[in-house]
């Protein structure tokens, strides 16, 4: 399996290369799904880059307003605790991958080497697993739904999963309410039986709405045709922007997968546009060109 990661990493950065090169940059943009169509990314900028690629492939306008950020934590003493003590844990199960940078980030600047992993299992999520074969470990679990919801399936085929120590990396959410997605994730591993223990890795934070008079303008003024959110906290974040839903009554709302979009509804937000591929961007970029493809 680790082999495995490794190699299709390696394969994909050949194949993106070679994709690009050969992408035909003369087709005309109005040929294009989304020409002409302006959409918002609210991601932080470690995901608005990867969404807004794909976005403009699909020939959209994007206006980048990242409603939240990710940052190092402001006190590192029970991670620092946790990575001290790795070797007690039997699993590590990484639900994103800022999770994962940020992991092996603090592992590096304590000066500990991955191999104190060597008797952890590691789970991570579609295309994530990629990005966690990078840093030259082993995955040993990559659920076939891309959900923290797949994860706690596959766990439960296990036979003598009940007693496991399990690390569960998570976000340190200010000035947002914490999504419920983690939670749910935590009680399904205790249900399992799971010995489960929760680190805050990073911090997810709100940004000032002061920054974005113009792009909430471009909103109130309907000339947003969408506005893509690629997480729970993202909307929260974007509501707190906003003075009601006449604010944005003109923008189609997209959400990357279902948990997005139950969570998204919950804090009374309609959505238009579910990916059904919600393992990459490019599935969530396809999705909002589909919509517009079939309401033409």
């Amino acid at each position: 399996m680790y082999l495995y990661y490794l190699f299709r990493a390696a394969t994909l950065k050949v194949v993106n290369c070679v994709a690009k090169m050969s992408t035909n940059l003369l087709v005309p943009s109005i040929e294009l799904p989304l020409y002409g169509k302006r959409i918002v990314v609210t991601a932080p900028r470690s995901y608005a880059v990867r969404l807004s690629e794909q976005l403009l492939h699909q020939g959209a306008l994007v206006i980048f307003m990242p409603t939240i950020e990710t940052c190092s934590l402001e006190n590192f003493v029970q991670l620092d605790t946790v990575l001290r003590n790795i070797e007690t844990f039997d699993w590590i199960a990484f639900t994103s991958r800022n999770g994962i940078d940020a992991f092996f980030q603090r592992l590096k600047d304590l000066g500990l080497d991955c191999r104190v992993l060597k008797n952890c299992r590691l789970i991570a999520i579609g295309n994530d697993a990629e990005r966690l074969a990078a840093f030259e470990v082993k995955v040993d679990l990559v659920p076939q739904k891309s959900s923290p919801e797949g994860i706690i399936a596959e766990l439960a085929k296990i036979s003598g999963i009940g007693g496991k120590k399990v690390l569960v990396p998570v976000p340190e959410v200010v000035g947002v309410p914490q999504p419920d997605v983690i939670p749910n994730f935590v009680t399904g591993l205790k249900n399992l039986g799971m010995n489960t223990t929760c680190v805050p890795v990073y911090r997810t934070q709100c940004l000032d709405k002061k920054l974005y008079g113009v792009e909430l303008d471009l909103i109130r003024q309907g000339k947003i045709d969408v506005i893509a959110f690629s997480s729970t906290a993202e909307v929260a974040g974007f509501l707190q922007m906003v003075t009601s839903k006449a604010d944005y009554q003109h923008c189609v709302i997209a959400c990357f997968g279902p948990y997005t979009a139950v969570n998204a509804k919950k804090l009374g937000v309609n959505v238009a546009i579910v990916a059904k591929d919600y393992s990459s961007f490019a599935g969530f970029a396809k999705a909002i060109a589909l919509f517009f493809q079939s309401n033409s």
